[in-house]
C-alpha cells in the first residue's frame, strides 16, 4: 500500500496450473452465509463482464471468510477468520503463515484460537508478534488444501503516529487496514516476511477471495472493500456482509459523519464517503477519477470492479490506495486544494500497480509507486497535452533535486533509502526512469509493451526481471544498459 508524505511535508504528490484439492476439507462450507470454499458465483456481480472470466482462474487463491464484530465505541474489533488455503508450491509445506500487522501499526492483536481442518493447535508468534506460524502435521503437499480457523481480537490505536495512521481510530473515523490475521507470501524467499519501514508500505500480498460480515454500531456508515451483498438490523446493532475479490487485501472503514455521493464512470460506480461540509471538493475528486479510470483502462487494462470507493479519514498520507478502495485525507478535499488532482490520479493508478499487478512493496517499491507516478503523468499529458503536464513533470525533478540529482539506483528495497532518499528518488527519479524507457523503446512499442506487462502480470507478482524481459520481448532490443543506469545497485 503507498504512503504518501505527511501532510507537514505535503512533499508527495503527488496463471496458474489447476490444483487438486486431494486433502478433504472437513465441511464443504464455512463462514459468512455458509458459502461453498469452490463457489465463486457470490463475486461475479463485483466484476466488469471483461473481468468475469478470471473466476475460472486463480485456482489456488486463498479464500476468506470473516465475521468481525465492531464495538460501541469503535476502538476494538472482535473476529473469526476461516481461511482456506491451497499450497500452489512444488514442495511440501510444514507451516502457514500470517501476518499480524495490528502488533506493528500501533495497535495489538490477540489470537485465541487456531484450529487446522477442526484440530486445535497451539499459537506460535515471531518478528515481534507479527508473524503468526500456524503448523501443519501432516505436511501440505502440493496441490492440497487446508482449512484454518482463527479467533481474534485487536485493540485499534487512537493515533496517527504510526504509518500515517492507517489503522486508528481519530476524529470519528475507524480506519480498519490490515486487521485481520493475512496468509503471507510464499516465494523464492520462503514465507516472505520482515518489519516494514515507516516510510513505505507494509504489505506483500497474493490475490484472495474475501466474504465479510460486519456488525457494528448502526449508527455508523461501514464502508468495505468489495460490493455490499447483504444487511440488517438488530437493537443498537447493523451487519453487512461484503464479498470482494480477485483482491490482495481487505479494508473497512467507519464513521457516523459520511455522507455518500455516487458518481458513474461506465461500468463503474464511483462512490465516495465524506462529511457533508464537503460536497463540492467529493464532486471534484469524483471528476478527476472518473477521467482516471477511463485514461488507465484505455492506457493499461480496464478497471475490474463495478465499484471504487473513497472514504475520507484523517490520515497523515495524501492517499492511501487499497483494492477497489482508496483513502484520501479529509485535508485537501476541495476543489481548488492543490494536492487534490495528483493524489486521486495517483491513488486511482495503484489500482493496476499494486492490485492488479501485484509487486514486493517492501522490496521493489518502484514497480508501484515509480510506476503510478508515470502514470500520473501520462494521466496530465492525456488531460491536458505536454504543456499542461509540465507542472508534475516538473514536481518530479524537483523531488530528484532535494538529493541534488543524484543517481541512487531506483530498485532498491524500502529499507535502503533515507526518508528523504526514498520521496526523492522512487516517487521523483523513478518514473522519470519509464519516460526513458519510453524514449528509448519508441512511443508505440512502449504503449504496447506496458499493456503487455499489466496482461501478462494481471492478479500475479511481477519482478523488476520480469519487466524488463517483457519490454525487450516488446521492443526486440537490448536495455541493460538503461536498466543498470537507472535501476539496479
Amino acid at each position: 500500500m503507498s504512503r504518501r508524505a505527511s501532510l507537514l511535508t505535503l512533499g508527495l504528490i503527488l496463471i496458474s496450473c489447476q490444483f487438486p484439492a486431494v486433502r478433504p476439507a472437513p465441511t464443504p462450507t464455512a463462514g459468512p452465509m455458509q458459502t461453498a470454499w469452490e463457489d465463486r458465483s457470490i463475486f461475479a456481480p463485483g466484476l466488469v463482464d471483461s473481468a468475469q472470466s478470471i473466476l475460472e482462474g486463480l485456482p489456488g487463491a486463498s479464500v476468506y471468510h470473516i465475521d468481525l464484530e465492531i464495538s460501541d465505541g469503535l476502538t476494538r474489533v472482535d473476529g473469526e477468520e476461516s481461511v482456506r488455503y491451497t499450497n500452489t508450491e512444488t514442495a511440501a509445506l510444514h507451516e502457514v503463515q500470517f501476518r499480524l500487522f495490528p502488533n506493528i501499526l500501533g495497535g495489538h492483536m490477540d489470537i485465541t484460537t487456531i484450529e487446522v481442518d477442526g484440530q486445535e493447535l497451539v499459537p506460535r508468534l515471531s518478528l515481534g508478534e507479527s508473524v503468526l506460524h500456524v503448523a501443519l502435521d501432516p505436511a501440505l503437499e502440493p496441490g492440497q488444501s487446508v482449512t484454518i480457523r482463527i479467533d481474534f481480537s485487536v485493540e485499534v490505536p487512537e493515533s496517527l503516529s504510526l504509518n500515517y495512521g492507517v489503522l486508528a481510530y481519530a476524529e470519528g473515523v475507524l480506519a480498519l487496514a490490515h486487521f485481520y490475521p493475512m496468509v503471507e507470501v510464499f516465494d523464492d524467499e520462503g514465507w516472505n516476511a520482515e518489519i516494514p519501514p515507516q516510510s513505505g508500505d507494509v504489505t506483500y500480498a497474493d490475490v484472495s477471495f474475501y466474504i465479510v460480515s460486519v456488525t457494528a454500531p448502526k449508527e455508523v456508515t461501514l464502508v468495505a472493500t468489495g460490493r455490499e451483498l447483504r444487511r440488517s438490523e438488530s437493537g443498537r446493532a447493523q451487519t453487512v456482509t461484503f464479498a470482494a475479490g480477485p483482491a490482495r487485501d481487505f479494508y473497512v472503514a467507519a464513521s457516523s459523519d459520511y455522507q455518500m455521493t455516487e458518481t458513474p464512470a461506465g461500468a463503474t460506480v464511483i462512490r465516495f464517503y465524506a462529511p457533508a461540509s464537503l460536497e463540492e471538493g467529493v464532486r471534484a475528486a469524483a471528476d478527476i477519477a472518473a477521467r482516471a479510470l477511463e485514461d488507465y483502462g484505455d492506457r493499461y487494462a480496464p478497471y475490474p470492479y463495478t465499484e471504487l470507493d473513497f472514504v475520507a479519514t484523517p490520515t497523515l498520507a495524501l492517499g492511501i490506495e487499497y483494492p477497489g478502495m482508496i483513502a484520501i485525507t479529509a485535508h485537501i478535499i476541495g476543489p481548488q486544494e492543490p494536492y487534490l488532482e495528483g493524489t486521486i490520479a495517483h491513488e486511482v493508478a495503484h489500482q493496476w500497480f499494486y492490485n492488479l499487478v501485484g509487486n514486493d512493496q517492501l522490496d521493489d517499491p518502484w514497480l508501484d509507486e515509480s510506476l503510478a507516478q508515470f502514470a500520473t503523468l501520462q494521466y496530465y499529458t492525456d488531460e491536458y497535452g505536454e504543456v499542461g503536464a509540465g507542472g508534475f513533470r516538473d514536481s518530479l525533478l524537483r523531488r530528484w533535486s532535494r538529493v541534488n540529482g543524484d543517481l541512487i539506483p531506483i530498485g532498491l528495497p524500502v529499507a535502503a533509502y533515507s526518508d528523504f532518499e526514498y520521496g526523492a528518488i522512487v516517487y521523483g527519479r523513478g518514473p522519470l526512469f519509464f519516460e526513458a524507457l519510453r524514449t528509448e523503446m519508441g512511443a508505440t512499442k512502449f504503449d504496447a509493451f506496458i499493456k503487455d506487462y499489466a496482461q501478462t502480470y494481471s492478479w500475479g507478482i511481477a519482478t523488476p526481471e520480469g519487466l524488463q524481459q517483457t519490454a525487450e520481448s516488446d521492443c526486440g532490443c537490448d536495455l541493460d544498459p538503461l536498466f543498470d543506469a537507472w535501476v539496479y545497485p
